[in-house]
This record gives C-alpha cells, structure tokens and sequence, in this order.
C-alpha cells in the first residue's frame, strides 16, 4: 500500500476505472451475443438492431482505448459480411 497521498489517489482512481472499464467490456460482449443469437435465429429486422448497437459500442470501445482500432475495424467488418449474407 503507497504512503504518498498522491499514490493513494492514483490506487483509487485506477479502481475506479478499471471498474468502469470491465463494465464496458461486458457490454461489448452482451451487445455482441445479441447479435450473434439474432443471426442464428435468422430474424433480419433484430439482427440491423443489434449490428447497429454492437458497431455503435465497437467504436466506443476503440475511442477508449479499450480496444485497438483495427481490432475493431475487423469485427465490424466480419459483422457486416455476416449480416449481409442474411439479408
């Protein structure tokens, strides 16, 4: 545990966002399950639903740094191509 006052707040402040990182995360992956479920069940309208929410949250992620930008740019790119041999 640090004894400089401005380490103690750097602990503190590294909990809470790695806390706000990790809830993040776990959207992502919900908003991607989603998606994934709506294409096995071949339902076309809920599936432009969740692809527009999981893009909306991929790119969220790569703004935060959360995630890196081609990673995104692959998945998305893997969910249009998944999408679009539905449609």
């Amino acid at each position: 545990m640090p004894n400089i006052k401005s380490a103690k707040k750097r602990v503190k402040v590294t909990e809470a966002k790695t806390l706000q990182n990790k809830m993040f995360r776990s959207q992502l992956k919900t908003d991607i399950k989603k998606y994934e479920a709506a294409l096995a069940a071949g339902d076309v309208e809920l599936a432009k639903e969740t692809y527009r929410a999981a893009v909306k949250r991929l790119d969220r992620a790569c703004a935060r740094g959360l995630m890196h930008k081609n990673t995104a740019a692959h998945k998305k790119s893997a969910f249009t191509k998944k999408l679009n041999t539905l449609a």
